[in-house]
């Protein structure tokens, strides 16, 4: 009897192929931001999409702070249409970050989803640059 895992057979070579590398032309981690920061090789934008309070009390280094209610063309006229946005929330449990990567694509730009987003940067051992006293919660709005 096989097991739960190989109970559904996988996929064929060639589909995991394409479905893994599509994965990443939507998604990258908290470890690559990092190791792209310290070598100085930010060729994106890091944007938290939380509150300006959320924010406030602690964020990813190098990061700016557009709240996902505030991503309009109006207010991105500024940055080119070249520009690729990876943007992050609260962690997996806040759907924030699916929010602005919709406005932002539908805004015709370049997207990309940070896993795991604060929770994850954390997970990781990494530090955040914050004021003390402030709820580090989703602050979506």
């Amino acid at each position: 009897m096989p097991s739960l895992v190989s109970q559904t057979p996988a996929a064929l070579a060639a589909d995991a192929l394409a479905h893994f590398s599509r994965r990443l032309s939507f998604e990258t981690d908290c470890s690559d931001v990092y190791h792209s920061q310290r070598e100085g090789e930010v060729d994106y934008l890091l944007v938290d999409v939380r509150g300006a309070e959320a924010f406030a009390a602690g964020h990813i280094p190098g990061a700016i702070n557009l709240p996902q209610r505030t991503l309009t063309a109006e207010r991105l006229a500024a940055y080119p249409a070249s520009t690729l946005f990876v943007v992050y929330c609260a962690g997996p449990h806040c759907n924030g970050v699916h929010r602005a990567a919709v406005r932002l694509a539908g805004l015709g730009f370049a997207v990309k989803e940070m896993l795991g987003g604060v929770t994850g940067w954390l997970d990781e051992g990494f530090t955040l640059t914050a004021n003390e006293g402030v709820n580090l919660g989703c602050g979506c709005a």
